[in-house]
This record gives C-alpha cells, sequence and structure tokens, in this order.
C-alpha cells in the first residue's frame, strides 16, 4: 500500500540535525510515521496520496520537543511546600504521596501528560518511585494515560527501600523491600518495554535516590537493566545536603558512588546534577553518562545552577526535565527552554552561557540522546520518525521578533497550531486532540482533593 503523507510547507524550519541547519522558508513531507524529505522552498511536485497540506505561513517548525525527568504524581499535590529546600520539601510532602492509589495516579499523569504535550512535548517521561502498599497497579495507570495521550513514553520504574525505621525519608509504609522492588522492575519491563524503532513504550530501571534506597538496591538496579538491555535512570548530585550525606554514609561523593555501584555508563542518564565539580563532569563525559537539566525545579527548591556549559563542552549528554509539578508547578517544558538559558546566564559563563539555539538542542535532540533514541527522534532528518511541532509565531506576542528560534525561546509562550507524533495529530489549533482537558481538569481537581481528605484524615 502506497504511504499517505502530510505535507507542511511554507514555514521556517529548525532542523536541530548535526549541522544546526536552517531553512528561513522550506518543507517538510511525512509519509505514514517518518519524516520522508525536509529542504528549503516549497514540496516537491507531484506527490501521491497526500491526505493533508498544512500552510506553515508564519510558523517556526521544530523536532517534537523531550521531556527527561518527571514525577506525574506530583500534579495532584501542587501549589504545596513552596518556600521550602528539598530536604524539607520532601519530608512535608511524603506523608501525603505516601497515599495515593491507582485512580490518583492515573489522574495526575493524565494531566501532567495533557500539560506537556498541548505544549510541544511530542516524547515524555516518568521517574514513578512511590509504590505504596495495596496502592494497586500504578505502573499500569501511568502507562495506559500515556497511551490514551498518544505520546511517546518513557516510565522510569522507580522504587525505594530505605523507610524512616532505616534513615530515609518516606514512611516505612510507603517503600518496598529489596527482592520486591527487583520483581516489580523486572515484571514491568517484560511486560511493557518495546525496543523496536518507532517504540511507544519504553521501560528505564530507576531506584531513586541515594539517600532513598539501599546499596544492594543501586547495584542490582543496575545489573538488572544491563541483563534487561534497558537504560538506567536515578537523581544525582542535586544539592549539597546530597553530597554530605554521600560522604557520611559511603566515605565518597555521589559521583564516586554511583560508579561504585555500576551507576555511571552511557546507559545511564541522571536529574539534575548540580553540584558538580570538574572531576565528577569528566567522569560523565569519559562513560557518556546523561543529564536530564531541570533548571525551574532547581530554582523553586534553591538547589542552585547545573553546570550545563562546562558539561556540553565536556562532551556529556544533556537533556531538559520539567521534572515534578510539585517542584515546577507549570508542567511545561516550553518553559524549560527559556529557562535553561536565562538560568546557566546567572551562572558563572554570564551572557556566554548558553544560545537559543543551544536551548532548543537541550530540548529536542539532547533529550533524545539521554532516553537512549537520538536514532529515531529529536531532529528532522529523512528517516526518522514524524514527531514534529508546528509553532504559532505570527502573533502580537512575537510580531517584532525577526529570528523565529530566539522568539520561541525567549518570547512569550508560543501556541501550537499542529504537533505530530509518529505522523498523527495530537495537537490541533493549540487543544488536544487525543484527550479532553476538561475532563482531565475535573478528575485531577477530585482526585487532589480525595487524596487531601485521606491524608488529614491520617
Amino acid at each position: 500500500m502506497a504511504a499517505s503523507r502530510i505535507v507542511i510547507e511554507n514555514c521556517a524550519i529548525a532542523t536541530v540535525d548535526a549541522n544546526d541547519t536552517e531553512y528561513a522558508s522550506g518543507y517538510v513531507v511525512v509519509a505514514d510515521n517518518l519524516i520522508e524529505s525536509v529542504g528549503a522552498g516549497s514540496a516537491p511536485a507531484g506527490l501521491e496520496n497526500v491526505g493533508r497540506r498544512v500552510d506553515g505561513t508564519g510558523h517556526l517548525l521544530t523536532p517534537g520537543l523531550v521531556n527527561t525527568h518527571h514525577h506525574f504524581y506530583q500534579w495532584i499535590t501542587r501549589g504545596l511546600a513552596t518556600d521550602h529546600n528539598l530536604f524539607n520539601w520532601l519530608v512535608a510532602l511524603y506523608p501525603t504521596w505516601a497515599r495515593i492509589d491507582e485512580s490518583m495516579a492515573r489522574a495526575a499523569a493524565q494531566g501532567s501528560l495533557a500539560m506537556m504535550a498541548r505544549g510541544g512535548v511530542t516524547t515524555a517521561m516518568d521517574h514513578h518511585y512511590v509504590y505504596p502498599r495495596g496502592s494497586g497497579d500504578l505502573s499500569g495507570a501511568i502507562i495506559g494515560a500515556a497511551s490514551e495521550t498518544g505520546v511517546r513514553f518513557t516510565l522510569a520504574r522507580g522504587s525505594m527501600d530505605r523507610g524512616e525505621s532505616d534513615g530515609g525519608l518516606p514512611p516505612d509504609f510507603a517503600v518496598e523491600s529489596l527482592d520486591d522492588a527487583l520483581a516489580a522492575t523486572e515484571a514491568t519491563v517484560d511486560r511493557y518495554h518495546d525496543d523496536s524503532f518507532d517504540a511507544m513504550t519504553q521501560i528505564a530501571v530507576a531506584p531513586c535516590s541515594p539517600f532513598s534506597v539501599s546499596t544492594e538496591l543501586m547495584r542490582q538496579g543496575a545489573e538488572l537493566a544491563r541483563r534487561k538491555g534497558v537504560r538506567l535512570h536515578t537523581h544525582g548530585s542535586e544539592t549539597v545536603e546530597e553530597e554530605q550525606f554521600c560522604k557520611e554514609l559511603f566515605g565518597m561523593g555521589p559521583t564516586d558512588y554511583f560508579e561504585s555501584t555500576g551507576w555511571l555508563g552511557s546507559d545511564v542518564w541522571m536529574a539534575h546534577c548540580v553540584h558538580m565539580n570538574d572531576s565528577d563532569i569528566a567522569a560523565f563525559a569519559r562513560t557518556g553518562t546523561g543529564v536530564a537539566h531541570c533548571p525551574s525545579s532547581n530554582a523553586r527548591l534553591g538547589a542552585g545552577i547545573a553546570r550545563v556549559p562546562d558539561m556540553l563542552k565536556a562532551g556529556v549528554p544533556v537533556g531538559l526535565g520539567v521534572d515534578g509539578t510539585a517542584s515546577n508547578e507549570s508542567g511545561e517544558l516550553h518553559t524549560e527552554l527559556r529557562n535553561a538559558l536565562l538560568v546557566n546566564r546567572l551562572g558563572a559563563h554570564r551572557e556566554a552561557a548558553l544560545t537559543a539555539r543551544q536551548a532548543l538542542r537541550l530540548g529536542t535532540h539532547g533529550g533524545a540522546q539521554v532516553l537512549g533514541r537520538a536514532g529515531q527522534i529529536g531532529s528532522i532528518e529523512a528517516g526518522k520518525l514524524a514527531d514534529l511541532v508546528l509553532w504559532k509565531l505570527d502573533t502580537l506576542a512575537h510580531s517584532s521578533i525577526a529570528d523565529p528560534v530566539v522568539a520561541l525561546i525567549l518570547g512569550a509562550a508560543a501556541p501550537v497550531t499542529l504537533s505530530l507524533v509518529g505522523g498523527r495529530t495530537v495537537v490541533e489549533d493549540n487543544h488536544l486532540t487525543t484527550v479532553d482537558e476538561d475532563a482531565v481538569a475535573r478528575s485531577t481537581r477530585t482526585e487532589a482533593r480525595r487524596l487531601a481528605r485521606i491524608t488529614a484524615a491520617g
């Protein structure tokens, strides 16, 4: 059967390929779920089976945004503990998070995914690590919500086995035993992980953090991931307190501890990595370990400024992350494009820290690298999956900014006229086509109130 085609033309295009190729006015042809061709000027004449033509005048076409770190369940605990650092924030919120159930997890995932997708995210991930006893099938609920929304998705199946009685922060009933965590993680990989080129669902092994899991869970988790051929994810070097914790408990800093447990490598990515010295960065570069940079969350919790320019210079793969919406209430990755540029210019490199195009690369190709999918997504190139976003830049908000990439990154949030995931429409004229946004809003409000009542009742 001949391929069904979509033609998008007359738009500016930022391909984010290896040469940062851009077209002031160009076209992209999508054939079924793949990008067939991209170039300057008009689309080739005589194309067959064109089911749709999109006039992109006044728009910028980019690869879909790729989110590399999130905690979906936090959507129903937004706006709490707003003046806390990380550890105090965790202490304040763990008693609430420990009471989530399957219905809450699904609603929270729907809210998180809807907000990201309508803002240009075509590949999402969720680091879910809270599995209270008797809470139901949380992983299945989250994966189901991603399938309904229509975005590509990586579930980083998290775990914690260090509860309060072992010196950890979460209540004991919200953590798993070592054996249960490993068994549940392996079962999730076996049931859901898809390693095909156009996979919609993938699984990573993701113990929560050095201060909430045992060394044995870290070590055996890495062994499990490599035996199954999936990626590894955790939090790393987020705060000064974490570094002190690692030195007191393990006799070494976070990066050395990660290396000692098998947690550095090209199949690993860490969230945050704020407090990294030159030796840490060199170790990440040497091993190909990736970083999910979450500037808004780091600012919200006062964690600090990650050394992203130094990481990039050293060759560390870096993507962007929303992080949980209890520490980044907007829940949008587009916000991170702007904030990555602005926050890093407050650091040592000042105005030379990042350019607008580097910020776009972090949110697209960089994210694809970090998730191990740079061969399929993250740039607009023939043969790659048709995950594309058409941003409207001809309104008052961007009317006097000549450079479309600068307009997208530094201007107000641009409306999404069209978002495709594998050639399938997910957003049309700034509205989701796959789910009812109003229904999702009602559901998340209901579940947030139910969780608050349950927590108040003790």
